[in-house]
């Protein structure tokens, strides 16, 4: 299984131009991808720079026929009479069983300019059994605001793994009480907004109470000793102020360890302002 996670910035590449089709373009060029988990898709948003407001949602959804196209909408508002969203999004041609849409904390930091945080998980059917797969972006401006996220990352984790004993109920069946496989195996993707040598990455690592099995920092299991690449800031030198870093992760649950083939971050693109990261997964 081939999994890509990538920040899109709506589409804008670093030569100011919005442009799906050159995303998904050089997405396929990357890997024939099974799973495409995108941070920052934008529907209504004329006012970001490059943007005619398009429906970058469906344009994706479009470009990748025989694809499930999972909406993860974290800002929510109506403007103009008209509804503006702005999230994250998930596209795979594997089988998709359900889907939960995580609200992350917003405690309240007025200094500093935020929005609200999504997590979006799908859970996938496999031949291994239910795989979830969540992609998020968090705060970049809110420390405090991270901090929360990644506990709330480490609970639904905690929370998947008690759902994974959840007993069948087959009066049930047919309605929105059926018991759903969700199953403790999980990948969690996306823009963290924090250095790989920062405390709360280890935070997100760290043992869960209960047995569940913990997040693993992908890139380390498949190149251990090696340093992450950049992913944000390697052709952008005017956002990031000729500043590169690693933010962008993909971590595996550790029962999914041992099936981590390889991670492998693209350092090719300027279609964003970050890089995308491609993991391959032994088995299905």
């Amino acid at each position: 299984m081939k999994l890509i996670t990538w920040n899109i910035q709506w589409c804008r590449g670093v030569d100011g131009i919005v442009d799906p089709a050159r995303i998904v373009e050089h997405a396929r060029a990357i890997a024939d991808f099974d799973v495409l988990c995108l941070q920052e898709v934008a529907r209504n948003y004329p006012g970001l720079e490059g943007s005619s407001g398009e429906d970058q949602f469906a344009l994706l959804a479009a470009l990748l026929p025989g694809f499930t196209a999972i909406e993860g909408v974290a800002v929510d508002v109506y403007a103009d009479g008209r509804r503006r969203e702005f999230g994250n999004m998930i596209l795979t041609r594997l089988p998709v069983t359900h889907v939960l849409r995580h609200s992350l904390p917003w405690p309240a930091d007025p200094e500093v300019p935020t929005m609200p945080r999504l997590a979006l998980e799908a859970v996938l059917k496999t031949a291994s059994g239910p795989l979830r797969v969540t992609t998020t972006h968090l705060e970049y401006h809110s420390a405090r605001q991270r901090d929360a996220s990644v506990e709330r990352l480490r609970e639904i984790q905690a929370e998947a793994f008690g759902h994974a004993a959840d007993k069948w109920q087959e009066e049930k069946r047919g309605g929105p009480f059926e018991t759903q496989s969700r199953g403790p195996s999980g990948i969690l993707t996306g823009d963290f907004n924090y250095e790989v040598g920062e405390p709360i990455h280890a935070r997100l690592q760290a043992p869960l109470a209960g047995g569940a099995p913990r997040y693993v920092d992908a890139w380390t299991i498949a190149n251990p000793g090696v340093a992450h690449p950049p992913t944000a800031g390697v052709y952008d030198k005017v956002q990031w102020k000729n500043r590169q870093f690693c933010c962008d992760f993909i971590c595996v649950t550790e029962d999914l360890a041992p099936r981590v083939r390889s991670v492998v971050t693209d350092l090719e693109t300027a279609a964003s302002d970050h890089q995308p990261v491609l993991l391959e997964l032994a088995g299905t």
